[in-house]
C-alpha cells in the first residue's frame, strides 16, 4: 500500500511539470494575444468563373431550385475574402479548403478551411476552421478554430457568421465573418 506521502510527492511532480511545459511553451512561441477580424467571404457556384466547384455527389441527389448543394454535395473552395461586402471591396485574403452537405432535414454544411489573410499587419498568417456550419440560421452561427500558422500559430477561437447574401437558385453567397483568435 502506498503512503499518503507519496501521493502528495508523485501529485506535485506533475504539477511541477506541467507548469513547466507551460513555461516552455511561452517561451517558445511568446506570450499569447487575443486578435479580432472582420471580413465577407464570397462562395459563388455559379458563372464562368465560380471559386467553389462540386467535385462529388451521393446517388440520386440533384441540385434543385431552393437547394443548390444537397445532401452528400462536396465543394472545393477557393474564396476571396473581402473588407466589406461588395464584390469590388477591397480583397485581404482568401479561403480554400472543402465543405460537404451533411444535413438531411436541415441544410448544413461541414466546413474544413484555410482561411489566408493577404494584406494588412497579419499577410501570410492564416487560421483554420473545422466545424459545422447551420447554413440555413442567417444570424447566430458559430464556427470552431482549431489551428493556425504564421503569426496565428496554435490558433483557437471562434467565428461568428451572418448571411450578408444568399442566392437559394445557384447557390451563391457572401457571409460575414467575424473572428476572435487566441494566438501566439
Amino acid at each position: 500500500m502506498r503512503t499518503p506521502s507519496l501521493h502528495l510527492a508523485v501529485l506535485l511532480a506533475v504539477v511541477f511539470l506541467v507548469l513547466q511545459c507551460d513555461a516552455t511553451t511561452t517561451e517558445l512561441l511568446g506570450p499569447e494575444k487575443l486578435t479580432h477580424l472582420h471580413f465577407f467571404l464570397h462562395d459563388t457556384l455559379s458563372g464562368k468563373d465560380p471559386s467553389a466547384v462540386l467535385v462529388a455527389r451521393g446517388a440520386n441527389r440533384t441540385a434543385a431550385p431552393g437547394d443548390p448543394v444537397p445532401f452528400s454535395s462536396v465543394v472545393a473552395a477557393d474564396d476571396l475574402l473581402t473588407e466589406g461586402p461588395e464584390p469590388q471591396s477591397k480583397v485581404v485574403g482568401n479561403a480554400q479548403g472543402l465543405y460537404v452537405s451533411s444535413g438531411r432535414g436541415e441544410a448544413a454544411l461541414v466546413l474544413g478551411m484555410d482561411f489566408e489573410l493577404t494584406d494588412g499587419p497579419f499577410n501570410g498568417s492564416a487560421f483554420v476552421v473545422l466545424s459545422r456550419n447551420t447554413i440555413a440560421r442567417p444570424v447566430g452561427r458559430e464556427l470552431a478554430v482549431v489551428g493556425g500558422r504564421g503569426a496565428f500559430r496554435m490558433a483557437r477561437g471562434f467565428a461568428l457568421l451572418r448571411t450578408h447574401y444568399l442566392d437559394t437558385n445557384n447557390g451563391d453567397a457572401i457571409i460575414e465573418y467575424n473572428v476572435t483568435l487566441l494566438h501566439h
